[in-house]
């Protein structure tokens, strides 16, 4: 079942993955950088201070949902849907108005409390206290 001509392969597909040559790692972290610096900088053009603050909190909180938002503010400001600066409270009528298109996760948190563990007047008479 071993075919060396599939293992080569398969070598070569992982040595591909993996990034092997750090010349190649190298450039595309700078590449990586460059385009989040182009983005910071967009974005703090097109946001005003408060609402900049906004979008930093939420995206310690919420990342995902930080980076789905800088991208719809960056893709608004190449269509020409944005004026001015964004304050805070277009920012906040933004985030409104993707919550409601957003499926919303259903995460419940549930506490099982066993009756006798929580129960010490039954435990006393075992140990004839």
């Amino acid at each position: 079942m071993d075919d060396p001509e599939l293992d080569a392969i398969r070598q070569q597909r992982l040595q591909q993955m993996q990034g092997s040559n750090p010349e190649q790692q190298k450039a595309m972290q700078e590449q990586r950088q460059a385009q989040e610096e182009m983005k910071n900088s967009m974005l703090s053009q097109l946001l005003d201070q408060d609402a900049r603050a906004r979008l930093n909190t939420l995206k310690l909180s919420k990342p995902e949902k930080a980076q789905m938002v800088e991208g719809m503010i960056i893709r608004m400001a190449q269509m020409r849907q944005i004026g001015d600066k964004l304050d805070d409270a277009s920012l906040v009528k933004l985030l409104e108005s993707l919550n409601q298109q957003m499926p919303r996760s259903n995460s419940t948190v549930k506490f099982d409390r066993r009756r006798a563990a929580l129960d010490s007047d039954e435990d006393d008479d075992d140990y004839g206290i």
